[in-house]
């Protein structure tokens, strides 16, 4: 038996925080509206963000607020002022990386706990007492520690907090810091506006030699679509263009021994990602923890689950040592998975029937998986009604609602949270 670490939920939306904890999170984190690295894709304001933490602790769960960019001075302006009316919706801790804010924090605001950012590159045991002394209570380990780093990081420093990153995009740069977004469209990721120019396809051809032989043998100029006569000089290898495209981050297998070692905060990345993308993910974590706590082995149809969603490719990233193509994608940017969100469940009082928000076609005859925060269940689509009651043999695709007999009762409170799934594999446990 060990301890529990805290399962740690990303929350985009308000909606996404509360289909986090219905399916099994500790504690979810939320971009603080203006300072935080998802100022672009971010829908909480001051006030709906009050609402939330009020939520999170009604539940028993912890809600952490990120302000984690690398500010400059223009941000300082009235970032105290600012930070007061925060700090007074009483968060359980704000999620930092500048040791210039860090400062104005524990200078202004003494009692509210301060958690590091993976931004903020920690990779070593000195590092940990550093931002020990400076009072900070949790510190987001880098994403390039092996387990064995963490594990000795652990042992040095056990009185400190540690989270890890266990799912999730990963950035093909230092834990995030990257400077291409800024340097290709001039949204500077530090600041919260990346756009994500290491996914993007890049179109090659072959460049020429200038008068003076400046260009190596065999050069290739690359270009990206939304700029095609803006090329740049780059080699290319057999495998094709997508040049920074790192696989995701799966590590659902290491829960174990990073459980074991104490590690406190299991996290996963995805603040943009959809709440469909939330619920399953918190809940397949939610099973490894519980079975690592309990000290049964590896249940390896979780990795089965994981593999149906949408994906780049899955790695273990730094936690286990692989060689570096075995990170790199360079087939495809697009995700792709075994299995297709079909539709959301709509609140409604039907006892006998669901009414389904269509996200992707599905027909009569299909047999789906309905996603609930209490358990999967097999549902097979044996009649389609719209909702003038006319019967339908196929539900078209998103914009469409439509009624599917119900095989399961479910609350009223929890059918938004409840999902359809159709899946290519027989494997729908």
């Amino acid at each position: 038996m060990y301890r529990s670490p805290e399962l740690l939920a990303p929350a985009g939306n308000p909606t996404a925080m509360k289909i986090a904890f219905a399916y099994g999170a500790d504690a979810v984190y939320a971009g603080e509206p203006r300072y935080s690295l998802r100022v672009r894709n971010n829908s909480f304001t001051l006030a709906n963000l009050g609402e939330s933490i009020k939520y999170a602790h009604q539940l028993g769960k912890r809600f952490y607020v990120v302000v984690n960019i690398a500010p400059h001075n223009a941000k300082l302006a009235h970032f105290v002022e600012h930070m007061a009316q925060v700090v007074a919706l009483q968060p359980d801790a704000l999620i930092v990386s500048d040791p210039g804010i860090v400062m104005l924090l524990r200078q202004h605001f003494p009692k509210q706990a301060l958690h590091l950012s993976v931004q903020a590159n920690t990779v070593n045991w000195a590092a940990l007492k550093f931002w020990q002394q400076q009072g900070i209570e949790r510190v987001i380990l880098s994403r390039e520690l092996s387990l064995q780093e963490i594990k000795e990081m652990r042992e040095h420093v056990p009185d400190m907090e540690l989270e890890v990153f266990v799912h999730g995009a990963l950035c093909m740069a230092y834990s995030g810091r990257c400077l291409l977004s800024g340097y290709t469209n001039k949204r500077d990721p530090n600041q919260g506006a990346c756009t994500n120019a290491c996914r993007w396809k890049y179109h090659t051809q072959p460049a020429q030699q200038d008068e003076v032989g400046q260009y190596i043998p065999d050069p290739i100029l690359v270009a990206d679509p939304q700029r095609p006569d803006e090329p740049m000089l780059l080699d290319e290898d057999i495998h094709g263009s997508y040049l920074m495209n790192s696989k995701d981050l799966r590590a659902v297998d290491l829960v174990e021994p990073l459980t074991q070692m104490g590690v406190h905060s299991l996290k996963i990345e995805g603040r943009t990602k959809s709440d469909y993308y939330v619920a399953r993910t918190t809940q397949v974590y939610r099973r490894a923890i519980d079975d690592a706590v309990a000290g049964k082995p590896f249940n390896p149809k979780l990795l089965n689950e994981l593999d149906g969603m949408a994906n780049r490719g899955f790695t273990h990233g730094f936690l286990q040592r692989h060689s570096a193509q075995s990170l790199q994608n360079y087939e495809r940017a697009h995700s792709e998975g075994q299995e297709q969100l079909v539709g959301q469940l709509l609140d409604t009082e039907h006892q006998d029937a669901y009414l389904v928000d269509v996200k992707n076609a599905f027909s009569v005859g299909d047999e789906l998986l309905l996603i609930t925060p209490k358990g999967n269940y097999p549902l097979k689509v044996t009649e389609l009604v719209d909702k003038q009651g006319m019967p339908l043999v196929r539900a078209p695709g998103s914009g469409y609602q439509v009624y599917v007999p119900a095989d399961v009762t479910i609350d009223s409170a929890d059918k938004p949270m409840c999902f359809l799934i159709k899946r290519s594999s027989d494997d729908q446990h």
